[in-house]
């Protein structure tokens, strides 16, 4: 009898990770936030451009909220700092990262102008063309 209960104990212990409230295992909302259109800017060389497609890292159903808000000064401000850069200066690996990396201060920057400290956690280029 006790190999009974023992057996049956061992089979519905699985069961039990399932009792437990799902609302309780989720943490915040992560959402990557696209900044639709992509940015089509000029580069300092005559007839050369730069493409590049935006993703905001964001935490937080009301940060999301607040950063879509934003949007349009946040698209102001990265076409202000990626028009006129020298294509020269986009070549390597380590020049895009160090890019990314002023974009996303630039765009924490901006976002603790208009009171959202908190939420916005990186941004990525998710295509990049130098032409």
């Amino acid at each position: 009898m006790r190999n009974v209960i023992l057996l049956a104990g061992l089979l519905l212990l699985p069961l039990a990770g399932y009792a437990g409230d799902d609302k309780d295992a989720e943490g915040p909302v992560i959402e990557y936030v696209e900044m639709k259109p992509k940015f089509t800017v000029n580069l300092a060389e005559p007839k050369k451009y730069l493409l590049v497609n935006v993703q905001l890292l964001v935490e937080g159903a009301d940060a999301q909220e607040k950063v879509k808000k934003h949007l349009p000064m946040l698209r102001h401000e990265l076409i202000m700092m990626l028009s006129g850069l020298s294509s020269a200066d986009l070549q390597s690996m380590e020049q895009r990262e160090a890019l990314r990396v002023k974009a996303k201060e630039l765009m924490a920057a901006s976002l603790a102008k208009v009171e959202v400290k908190e939420g916005f956690k990186d941004l990525f280029f998710s295509e990049f063309l130098v032409n």
